[in-house]
C-alpha cells in the first residue's frame, strides 16, 4: 500500500467520481481527470513531459471500491456491535482495545462526531466572531479547538476546526450537529459570504489513538505529518482513495484523525486494522474520554457552566476583538469570577451522573461523568467542585461512596 501527500487539494469530503487515470502518450496526455467532491472539483495536473501527474503517480487509480468493502459489513465482520441508533459500542475486545490505546494502537470509528463544512470568503471572519478560538490567523492546513458559547459565556460544544483551501471542516460533539449548524445559521447575515453544509452523512471520521499511532502513520508511508503541530491536516490518496489526516485525536493533542469518503471507508479501515490498529468502540472511548477529562455536551457543558469553568483555556484567544461571549469572559477574568472547576474523580464506587459531592458535611459539587469500567478497583469520573472548597487531593463523599478529586490532562485551572 502507498499513500502520497496531495499537496494542494482539499476536498469537503462529498463522495467522489470516478477519475480517468492519466495515460502517457509521447509528449502529450489525453486526459486531465478530475474527481468531484462537492461544490469544488479537485483536478490532478498532468505534466506532459515527465510521465506522471503533479500530485498523485500516474498508477494511482480512483476506481470506486467493490461493494465488499462497505465499511459496515467489514467491520460487522470484525465483531462491531451496534446500538439501535447505528452506533458502534463495541467490538467485543474492550479489554485488548484499552491496552492498546495505553500501550500500541487502536483505532476508533467515531463517525457519529458532528462534521459541518462552513465555505464562502467571509468564513473565517464569521467563525472566529462566533468562538472563543482565533481562527482569522489560521492558515490553511492548520487547525485549533474553539469553543461555541452563549452571550454569557455558557458552553455550547467544543469543536475541532481544520481550515481548509476553500472551507473549514468543523467536528462537532454527537447529537449536536444539528443545534450547532442551525446556530451558525441564524448569525448568518445577508451580506455575509457564508454557507454551512452538514456532511456528516457524506463522510466517515476514525481517530488512531495510543503511543505506537506515529509508528502506524509511518506504515502508511504519511511520515511526513509525524511531529507536526496539532491541528495540523494534510491530504493523502490511499491505495487510490482520498483521506484527510489530522494531528490529535480529539481526547489529546498526539494520535491523530482521519476523514474520509464514506465510499472508501471500509478499504481504509481494513488497511489500519491490517497493519497493527486494535479496532475500538465508543464505550471505549467513553472511559478514555472521562480518563482524560474531555468535556461534553450535556455533562460538562451545559448551560450551567461557563467556558472557564470548563477549564478550556487552551481554546480562548485572549488577545482577539470581539466574538460572543467574550465581553463575559473579560469579566469573568478581571474580576475573579469563576467560582468552580471542572476536575477529575477517583470513586470506591460507581455512581451516577448528576449525584451531589459532599466535603466535611456540606454540599461542594455535583458529579457529571462516571465511567462504568472499574479500574484497579476505582471508578473514575468528571465533576465540578467549588473553588474554596479545595483542589487537587479532596477528599469527599457521594452517598455511600468515598472519593478523592484528581487532575485530567484535558482542562486546565486557573483564578
Amino acid at each position: 500500500m502507498e499513500a502520497r501527500a496531495l499537496r494542494f487539494c482539499s476536498y469537503p469530503a462529498h463522495a467522489y467520481t470516478r477519475v480517468a487515470r492519466c495515460i502517457p502518450y509521447p509528449g502529450v496526455w489525453t486526459q486531465r481527470p478530475s474527481f468531484s467532491l462537492g461544490s469544488h472539483d479537485i483536478a490532478v495536473s498532468c505534466n506532459p513531459g515527465s510521465g506522471r501527474s503533479s500530485i498523485v503517480s500516474s498508477s494511482l487509480d480512483f476506481s470506486p471500491p467493490a461493494v465488499d468493502f462497505d465499511v459496515h459489513s467489514i467491520m460487522q465482520d470484525m465483531g462491531a456491535i451496534f446500538s439501535p441508533d447505528g452506533i458502534i459500542e463495541s467490538f467485543g475486545n474492550d479489554e485488548e482495545a484499552l491496552e492498546a490505546a495505553n500501550n500500541g494502537v487502536s483505532v476508533v470509528e467515531m463517525s457519529h462526531i458532528g462534521r459541518l463544512r462552513v465555505s464562502g470568503d467571509d468564513r473565517l471572519r464569521f467563525l472566529h466572531n462566533q468562538s472563543t478560538a482565533d481562527l482569522q490567523n489560521l492558515q490553511e492546513g492548520q487547525g485549533c479547538d474553539t469553543v461555541l458559547v452563549t452571550p454569557t459565556a455558557r458552553t455550547i460544544d467544543l469543536a475541532t476546526a481544520w481550515v481548509m483551501k476553500r472551507a473549514v471542516i468543523l467536528f462537532i460533539s454527537p447529537n449536536m450537529r444539528h443545534n450547532v449548524s442551525n446556530l451558525l445559521n441564524k448569525y448568518i447575515f445577508f451580506a455575509d459570504k457564508v454557507e454551512v453544509e452538514d456532511i456528516t452523512e457524506k463522510t466517515n471520521f476514525f481517530t488512531v489513538i495510543g503511543p505506537e499511532s506515529d509508528q502506524l502513520m509511518e506504515k502508511l508511508n504519511m511520515a511526513d505529518i509525524v511531529g507536526k503541530p496539532y491541528g495540523t491536516h494534510l491530504h493523502y490518496a490511499v491505495e487510490g482513495t482520498p483521506v484527510t489526516v489530522g494531528v490529535g485525536n480529539l481526547l489529546s493533542k498526539a494520535g491523530y484523525s482521519l476523514m474520509l469518503s464514506t465510499d472508501t471507508a471500509g478499504l481504509v479501515w481494513e488497511r489500519l486494522v491490517k497493519l497493527g490498529a486494535v479496532p475500538m468502540g465508543a464505550n471505549c472511548w467513553e472511559h478514555l474520554r472521562i480518563i482524560k477529562g474531555r468535556p461534553a455536551p450535556g455533562k460538562e457543558l451545559t448551560d450551567e457552566f461557563n467556558v472557564l469553568e470548563a477549564g478550556l483555556w487552551d481554546t480562548i484567544s485572549l488577545t482577539k476583538g470581539c466574538y460572543i461571549g467574550q465581553e463575559t469572559v473579560a469579566r469573568l477574568i478581571t474580576y475573579q469570577g469563576v467560582k468552580q472547576h471542572l476536575w477529575g474523580l477517583i470513586f470506591n464506587g460507581p455512581v451516577d451522573q448528576e449525584s451531589i459531592i459532599f466535603s466535611d458535611g456540606e454540599k461542594v459539587g455535583k458529579v457529571t461523568s462516571c465511567s462504568s469500567k472499574p479500574e484497579n478497583g476505582e471508578y473514575l469520573g468528571l465533576g465540578y467542585i467549588k473553588k474554596k472548597a479545595g483542589g487537587l487531593g479532596l477528599k469527599f463523599q457521594v452517598a455511600e461512596v468515598s472519593g478523592t478529586v484528581r487532575s485530567v490532562p484535558f482542562v486546565r485551572q486557573t483564578l
